[in-house]
């Protein structure tokens, strides 16, 4: 991504988040990098695992912003980090201890903007189909009006 943003002048500045996960026996690494995340779901709750590299979480962490107030800051979709804006990847890697019929649900802002971790949680819990879960908080996000991308992926341990 870093090499053509700089070799090719249609995409100078280009860059985008990422979050993946490698699944093993009893855990997972989780590995980050702008404002894609991370959730570990099962029937106890829900509980973001990655931490975002923006402007806004910076505050929340520093104590200038409440995590209700950070929700709807203006500012809440400049990150600090991104994939392709500079020769070194700075990525942030987890380790998440996951047991068998946990879920690991990644996703791109578009989504967790627009859908709270409670909804999120409902949907893969008690929504329906895992099967068919992605599509329905998809659709939620779309029908919330979604003015950035959405992705969505869910992961049954």
């Amino acid at each position: 991504v870093f090499k053509r943003a700089i070799t090719d002048d249609n995409c100078a500045g280009m860059g985008t988040t990422l979050v993946a996960a490698l699944v093993g026996s009893g855990h997972a690494l989780l590995l980050n990098v702008g404002d894609s995340r991370a959730y570990h779901i099962n029937e106890s709750g829900i509980r973001q695992i990655t931490r975002d590299h923006s402007v806004v979480e910076d505050m929340v962490k520093s104590g200038q912003l409440t995590r209700d107030e950070a929700r709807n800051h203006p500012r809440k979709n400049l990150i600090t980090r991104a994939l392709g804006c500079e020769p070194q990847l700075r990525a942030d890697l987890f380790h998440e201890e996951v047991a068998e019929g946990d879920w690991l649900l990644l996703c791109s802002d578009g989504l967790s903007n627009l859908v709270n971790e409670q909804e999120i949680l409902y949907e893969v819990i008690h929504g329906g189909a895992g099967e068919t879960c992605c599509e329905r908080l998809l659709e939620i996000a779309l029908h919330r009006g979604a003015p950035d991308n959405v992705t969505v992926a869910l992961v049954r341990c």
